[in-house]
């Protein structure tokens, strides 16, 4: 499961090696902030009872601790269904079944969920200082304005002489209301 950003190469090439067959391979193709995800909601449909779960890494199957420990617990006790995280060979529900093992698989389980929803929450404000800091040099973010029409300081003279309305001098700059208005107000501010 990636996010429309994501490449989601590593982790088809590593259910290959495992020689997964295509049609047992779920992806969704959105972001997983929410168990909104059409793909993953067909796959634990489709799971009995001791069918084996691949995925690549812990963060798959939720985006914080909670949401991780309580899809693990769906998944496991629930429906029955063993799950290997190719990224952590401690969590392979197939072995250790008794209590020690499972045991051991809770707590490892639990550790990494929480690296996960600690992970996400300081790349979120690493994103922040970063955004916080290049508004500080002055970088401006999104798309450039586009340039004012040639026709805009005679419009907006006589819009200002009121010879024209609003409506009317937007419409002859080619522009939203809106637009002509607030355009109108940074122009003036500059002169």
């Amino acid at each position: 499961m990636s996010t429309r950003e994501q490449n989601e190469d590593r982790q088809l090439i590593a259910l290959h090696e495992l020689n997964i067959p295509e049609k047992n391979i779920y992806m969704d193709k959105q972001s997983g902030k929410d168990f909104e995800r059409p793909q993953y909601k067909r796959l634990v449909r489709r799971m009995k009872r001791d069918d084996l779960l691949y995925i690549k890494s812990i963060d798959r199957l939720g985006r914080n601790y909670g949401e991780i420990l309580e899809q693990w617990r769906i998944l496991t006790k629930e429906k029955g269904i063993d799950i290997v995280v190719l990224d952590m060979p401690l969590l392979d529900t197939r072995r250790g079944k008794d209590l020690m093992g499972t045991f051991l698989s809770d707590i490892v389980l639990q550790v990494l969920s929480f690296v996960a929803e600690n992970e996400r929450t300081n790349i979120r404000q690493r994103q922040a200082e970063g955004i916080a800091a290049a508004k500080a040099r002055g970088v401006q973010f999104g798309r450039p304005p586009a340039p004012l029409p040639e026709n805009f300081h005679a419009i907006h003279q006589r819009w200002r002489s009121k010879k024209m309305t609003l409506r009317e001098a937007a419409m002859a700059c080619g522009m939203p209301v809106g637009t002509f208005y607030s355009k109108a107000r940074r122009f003036e501010k500059v002169d």
